[in-house]
């Protein structure tokens, strides 16, 4: 059949969709793929952590936009190829260098469910967003908020804090600031120094300016210096400024430190201020008793920011942000328009919709690889598998005690571990030590500064990580470390 004009006005045209021709040839290429990546992740172990693309590979990404386009398994064949043996390595065990999960089975097949729905979650009346609307009931439960409590999927943590800073604006100016912006409010924030860095990018982005954001110095374990915040809250107060937010830490990704997030709650009450909470990997630890004591506090925050892709093994990605006073939430982003008309019954039934908490109208179903993670898995085997991860640590941090050769930099909070080579050059040999280890492929820890001195951080987020792996990261620790200080 022949190729008809595809231009506008032209009625003698050939009817055709994005269709297989063949499904039973797809059908069979889709098991091999499926195949293909289960084999990957069952075989990881055999794998490097992370290779380095190789300059011929990497200039096979500038060609051209395709025009015409190539069978499917050809298409698969670059995948293979250009791809898969270049990820970032988060899926491995030997993967410390960032807080990042490591992805499972039951994430990746639900990922392939949520494709083949193709649904968008932004509104209407489906049963996707039902799927959606029970995982933020499931976390009321669990951080014991209210049944009116609200809650949406976000890309992260990042996109979750700023959401609660937007909220906090309105909650302190009135919902008027929306629309008239901050007219001539002075508004000031407040979290520690350990915070991360998508806090003042909340501000920036709200409109208030990161410059309002005050970072606190911590103490000696790494949390906010409560004496310090309230006196730097007095004296924004007294310079008529108009502090509005506190902003907690609930696992810094630097040493994974919590701030006494009880005491900031009596602050923020005493100041009449908005208590939001950053607990993108560790406030998910209420899943574990023996980490939800550390995080004593959590549960009485105005909102909370975390990720479901971090400690809780859901593949990228899951950030969600969970607010107390829904009908602040709802007011903050619900906007009327005649093509989002609601009705009471059929598609345009089920308002509020999930756009209206949110700014976002096209939304994947980022839902489902988490509703099925916790229907697989639990609470009680996923708290098990974060509690794992601290014992590693404490095993690594036993380890690093009793070697001559290395130093611990931080207390060893939950499961992030702060170490480095020692010797009289050592922040310049633990700086080639980094990246020597990911080069080689075995471990690939990252790095951060503690205190002024650069140390080498193992985060261990994986739950296919052992002590095997961390036998080997010390082991390559000190085999560098002797060959670069001489």
């Amino acid at each position: 059949m022949g190729k008809a004009s595809s231009e506008p006005g032209n009625t003698d045209f050939v009817e055709e969709s994005l269709d297989p021709l063949d499904w039973t040839e797809t059908r069979q290429q889709a098991h091999r793929m499926l195949d293909d990546v289960l084999d990957y992740i069952s075989t990881i172990r055999k794998q490097p952590v992370w290779r380095p693309i190789p300059t011929g590979i990497r200039s096979e990404f500038a060609r051209p936009l395709p025009r015409e386009g190539v069978p499917l398994e050809e298409a698969y064949l670059h995948f293979q190829k250009q791809v898969l043996p270049y990820a970032s390595g988060n899926s491995h065990p030997g993967f410390m260098g960032w807080v990042q999960g490591g992805g499972t089975v039951v994430g990746m097949l639900a990922e392939m469910l949520a494709g083949g729905l193709n649904a968008n979650l932004g509104g209407r009346d489906h049963a996707p967003i039902e799927v959606e609307k029970q995982v933020v009931r499931w976390m009321a439960e669990l951080f014991q908020f209210p049944t009116t409590a609200t809650g949406l999927f976000v890309t992260g943590s990042s996109i979750a804090n700023f959401l609660g800073v937007l909220i906090a604006r309105n909650a302190f100016c009135g919902l008027e600031a929306r629309s008239d912006g901050l007219d001539k409010r002075t508004l000031t924030a407040y979290s520690s120094a350990a915070a991360h860095r998508c806090i003042p990018h909340a501000l920036d982005m709200a409109g208030i300016g990161s410059g309002q954001l005050r970072r606190i110095p911590v103490d000696r374990d790494h949390r906010i210096d409560l004496d310090r915040l309230q006196e730097a809250i007095a004296r924004d107060r007294s310079q008529g400024l108009d502090p509005f937010c506190i902003v907690g830490t609930a696992g810094s990704v630097d040493v994974g430190s919590i701030d006494d997030l009880r005491s900031l709650r009596e602050i923020a009450t005493k100041e009449k201020m908005w208590l939001h909470i950053d607990g993108a990997y560790a406030a998910l630890g209420l899943m574990a008793p023996s980490i939800a004591k550390k995080l004593d506090g959590i549960q009485l925050a105005d909102s909370i920011a975390f990720d479901f892709h971090k400690w809780a093994q859901v593949p990228y990605d899951a950030g969600f942000l969970l607010v107390r006073d829904g009908k602040l939430h709802l007011d903050s982003f619900h906007t009327p328009a005649d093509y989002l008309r609601r009705d009471p019954r059929a598609m345009a039934a089920g308002s509020p919709w999930p756009c209206d908490f949110g700014p976002d109208l096209s939304r994947g179903f980022r839902a489902l690889k988490t509703w099925m993670t916790l229907q697989h898995y639990g609470t009680e085997r996923l708290g098990r598998l974060m509690v794992q991860t601290c014992q590693l640590a404490e095993y690594l941090r036993d380890k690093i005690a009793a070697s001559e050769e290395l130093e611990l930099l931080a207390p060893v909070s939950l499961n992030i571990v702060c170490f480095r080579y020692r010797c009289s050059n050592a922040d310049q040999v633990n700086q080639d030590i980094v990246p020597m280890l990911q080069e080689a492929g075995e471990t690939a820890p990252s790095s951060t500064m503690v205190e002024g001195r650069f140390a080498i951080r193992a985060a261990i987020f994986n739950h296919r990580t052992c002590r095997h792996d961390l036998d080997r990261l010390v082991q390559g620790v000190i085999a560098l470390g002797r060959k670069l200080s001489k």
